[in-house]
């Protein structure tokens, strides 16, 4: 029962930051003040791409824990992801963790929460 629980609040807590990223795409880009339309358009992606790239890892490790939680295919599917959200936590702390904004700094350790959530229900 445990095992459930700690893969799906992993991949909760990864899509809802995801989602919370698509909602914020557009006050964080009014942010950084007057820009190009080349470098609007490119923020405005990278914040899109990390959203649904978050949203991604939360659907796929809720839907191979849904579908078969012991097969190979799903283990490998859960180390993936927590390379992935490890990989991004460690980026977080070395760029957005240092931007003087709360809520950037949270980044690298909803990651690493979630990749621990992933990890550990997957040992189980």
């Amino acid at each position: 029962m445990l095992k459930p629980f700690l893969l799906y609040t992993g991949a909760a807590l990864t899509a809802v930051w995801g989602i919370a990223h698509l909602f914020a795409t557009k006050s964080v880009v009014k942010g950084f003040g007057k820009l190009s339309a080349d470098n609007r358009n490119i923020i405005t992606m990278e914040w899109i791409v990390e959203g649904i790239f978050l949203i991604f890892i939360g659907v796929l490790v809720v839907s191979v824990t849904f579908l078969d939680v012991g097969s190979f295919i799903t283990l490998v599917v859960y180390m993936l992801s927590v390379i992935g959200l490890m990989v991004m936590a460690i980026v977080s702390l070395f760029t957005g963790f240092r931007v003087n904004f709360i809520v950037f700094k949270l980044c690298p350790f909803i990651f690493a929460l979630s990749a621990v959530l992933i990890f550990v229900g997957r040992l189980l």
